[in-house]
């Protein structure tokens, strides 16, 4: 052993470095925020990731008589499908990380519990729970499987349908023209939208900034009312494309 090896083994002894145990952390708790609802799902799913990114958002919906609600997603595209559920005018209500529901899975051969994504509720009463997912993970047969179980275990009394969502056709372009919709969403605001649809109607355009020039009130205010109207699809818009000034907009048939 030479000089230096003694000089680090009296100095160190025995010692060898270790990891430092990883300890998961608790699930990040959002403040309460005056005016605004607190979370009411059955879990909380803002655990960190390295991959993917947890979003909270608060959204008014009829059944919170107009107050806005935190709402706690998994990913980007889960509050993506929650914003386009939100644009139909027939939404009542929006529940997400739903109590889980017990089915007997084939494939494990034993049961499971799987707690849905998101459920939304009519204005007829009518509810739908959203199985969402990624297209590889849609892809596999043993997913197709326990999607299959699931569904023909879930009683009428929590849904009266389920559907599957890939949060694949939801590009990064698609939502943030769906957050920059729904950010104007509910600014009333009928002389504008009057307006830009009077004057979609009577042609003449090409692009957003045209149908814009041709009205006769403040740009900012068509701008906004414009997409509203794409958002009620009165206006027919590339939702893949960033919806500005120079977008490509048409009236829908």
């Amino acid at each position: 052993m030479s000089e230096y090896e003694d000089y680090i083994a009296g100095r160190y002894g025995d010692w060898e470095p270790t990891e430092a145990p990883t300890k998961k952390l608790p699930a990040l708790e959002v403040a309460p925020t005056h005016g605004v609802l607190p979370f009411a799902g059955s879990r909380n799913p803002l655990t960190r990731s390295n991959t993917a990114r947890r979003v909270a958002m608060a959204f008014a919906t009829p059944a919170t008589d107009g107050v806005r609600r935190v709402y706690h997603f998994e990913s980007e595209g889960e509050s993506a499908v929650a914003i386009d559920a939100l644009l139909n005018p027939d939404i009542f209500g929006l529940e997400v990380q739903l109590p889980p529901v017990t089915y007997f899975s084939r494939t494990a051969r034993k049961q499971r519990r799987h707690s849905f994504d998101m459920r939304v509720t009519f204005r007829d009463g009518f509810r739908r729970a959203y199985f969402i997912r990624h297209a590889t993970s849609l892809a596999r047969l043993d997913t197709q499987a326990e999607i299959e179980d699931i569904f023909s275990a879930v009683p009428t009394e929590f849904a009266d349908d389920c559907v599957v969502v890939r949060t694949d056709d939801y590009s990064r372009t698609y939502r943030d023209n769906l957050r920059q919709v729904w950010a104007v969403w509910n600014k009333e605001d009928e002389e504008a939208d009057t307006e830009v649809e009077r004057a979609a109607r009577r042609g003449g355009y090409w692009l957003l900034r045209d149908l814009i020039g041709r009205c006769q009130i403040e740009p900012s205010r068509c701008f906004d009312a414009s997409l509203r109207l794409i958002g009620r699809k009165v206006l027919r818009a590339d939702w893949n494309a960033l919806i500005n000034y120079h977008s490509r907009v048409e009236l829908r048939g």
